[in-house]
């Protein structure tokens, strides 16, 4: 029978985050886009064990207005981590406003615009930061292709 050992799991996971960053250099920083939900919290919270608050950066993208944002501040200010705020709005509605006019723009389309125009923040944001962007995806997401 196998059973699950969380702290053992937890610890491994911090050795890797260690290991990553040491290859990367002493100064190099952790990405984090900060949603509030589970999978961020978790590379936000593992992170900040491995490297410590100092090296360690949120993102918060709402687009537009969020009702949960409360909740990313919530953990940046747990964490006591550096953050930015940076709404998407404008980015995602000027991508789509400069679709030819006689395409049809699918569902599809405008529910993955906003998630790419995340990471394209979130690379620019670790370009200008000595920083390297955790994954927070999860794995289902790794295999399609759809890591945000």
């Amino acid at each position: 029978m196998y059973e699950f050992d969380a702290l053992k799991v937890k610890n491994q996971c911090v050795e890797w985050i260690k290991d990553f960053f040491a290859k990367n250099g002493p100064d190099c920083n952790a990405i984090v886009g900060i949603s509030g939900g589970k999978d961020s919290s978790i590379v936000a919270a593992l992170c900040v064990e491995a490297l410590g608050v100092d090296r360690v950066i949120g993102v918060l993208m709402p687009n537009g207005e969020q009702a949960d944002i409360d909740c990313a501040r919530l953990l940046v200010n747990h964490l006591g981590i550096k953050n930015y705020e940076i709404n998407v709005k404008a980015a995602v509605d000027g991508v789509l406003a400069s679709m030819p006019a006689d395409m049809e723009i699918s569902t599809q389309t405008r529910t993955n615009i906003s998630p790419r125009i995340r990471m394209t923040t979130l690379y620019a944001i670790a370009q200008s930061n000595n920083g390297r962007v955790a994954n927070t995806c999860n794995l289902s997401e790794d295999w399609v292709g759809y890591s945000t």
